[in-house]
């Protein structure tokens, strides 16, 4: 099937050298169409994506049901301040209460936003003298300034100091370690229970519940940032979920409006009284557009029962790559929670994402070494096996060279 947009892919990309900013990396490629995995380019090319909007479209490109809720809510109400009440927002957030652990949501706009507001709840809703929030190496929480200082990779400071005080760093997986990193000042501890950028890496369940425990003992705000591990991601609604340790806090985006931008920090109710009126704001958070995407991708991960299907397309990429990597030395390691993948090279993995691009295959590279997989849950099972025949293969290519 061929699709044309009119322009192609090479003077798409002199627009972008000429009036972009050129901060992301980009590869010479126009795409203008997705639907389920695929998507196509300007000249009609057509790949199996296997890292959907970088985890974003959870469900697939253009879900039918959140296109449907879309299309319905813009021609209705496209924006009003929250000045108001919407029956959506307040729809929505009930629903992810009654998925969760209750309590109250606010929302946003992106995985960035809602850390910056549990950052800002967590100081709210302890005593004034505490300030530092404990935080792990190897994660990753934004780009906007005060989640950047939470992201404890030196390589994502560089040139952007003095950064915002309070933060404090401890190796992940090390209950020891964090705990001497407490004080009198501390007020929260900020986790990923599964590291995304950082490897597909996920936390112990002793080490969180060990986290949990420090949390009560010192009375201090846990935070799981489930940015990327939310909204099924791991065969559960939340990442929580699959490892038994509830926070005080949560934040979520990337996947909850099934590719519409939105985000969300859902808190306790007791922690969530410490944000009042004037506090914290956001002018799109919530808006009637993001609030009937996010309510149709829960709809559609609930009536599809995608949550299932997830855990058995995650099986089947572990034992595909499970039953090469003793025979193939490039192959450190494989990962897998939920449709959560990460296999992890000896070698960097970039040649290996230029070579799938070539057969059609989107997929990433994370932390140089780390072949990062978030597929649609809704991946055909005859399509994960296609995809992994092509991964697999530009694999022992590159083992071979």
């Amino acid at each position: 099937m061929t699709i044309s947009t009119g322009i192609g892919s090479a003077e798409t990309v002199g627009l972008f050298e000429r009036h972009v900013i050129p901060n992301y990396t980009r590869y010479p490629v126009n795409l203008v169409r997705g639907e389920g995995s695929f998507v196509w380019d300007a000249e009609g090319r057509r790949y199996v994506d296997l890292f959907p909007g970088w985890g974003c479209n959870l469900i697939g490109h253009c879900p039918p049901r959140v296109v449907a809720a879309v299309q319905d809510q813009v021609a209705t109400l496209i924006h009003v301040p929250n000045t108001w009440h919407m029956d959506a927002q307040g729809r929505w957030a009930a629903m992810l209460a009654e998925r969760s652990f209750g309590g109250q949501a606010f929302f946003c706009n992106s995985g960035a936003e809602a850390n910056e507001a549990a950052i800002k709840l967590a100081r709210l809703a302890t005593p004034p003298e505490r300030y530092k929030i404990i935080t792990f190496e190897g994660g990753f929480h934004g780009r906007t300034l005060g989640a950047l200082t939470a992201t404890a990779q030196p390589k994502y400071h560089q040139g952007l100091g003095p950064l915002v005080a309070g933060f404090v760093y401890a190796p992940f997986n090390d209950l020891d370690a964090v705990r001497a990193r407490v004080d009198g000042e501390t007020c929260a501890i900020l986790i990923e229970p599964v590291q995304g950028e950082g490897g597909v890496r996920p936390a112990t369940e002793p080490f969180l519940r060990g986290l949990r425990s420090l949390a009560d003992e010192h009375g201090l705000m846990l935070i799981f940032d489930e940015v990327q591990t939310g909204c099924g991601r791991l065969g559960h609604w939340f990442g929580y979920q699959h490892f038994g340790v509830t926070p005080d806090i949560m934040t979520l985006a990337k996947a909850l409006c099934g590719g519409i931008a939105g985000g969300a920090m859902l808190a306790k109710r007791e922690v969530a009284a410490a944000m009042r009126p004037g506090m914290h704001a956001s002018t799109f958070g919530g808006n009637p557009i993001a609030a009937r995407a996010g309510i149709a991708t829960l709809e559609t991960i609930e009536e599809d029962r995608l949550l299932e299907q997830g855990l058995r397309l995650g099986e089947r990429f572990r034992s595909r790559f499970a039953a090469i990597a003793d025979s193939l030395d490039l192959i450190r390691d494989v990962r897998v929670l939920g449709a959560m993948i990460g296999v992890e090279l000896n070698r960097d993995g970039g040649p290996i994402v230029r070579n799938c691009l070539e057969k059609g295959l989107l997929i990433n590279c994370t932390q140089g070494t780390v072949i990062r997989l978030l597929p649609a849950l809704n991946l055909p099972g005859e399509l994960a096996e296609e995809a992994c025949d092509i991964l697999i293969g530009a694999l022992t290519e590159y083992a071979n060279s």
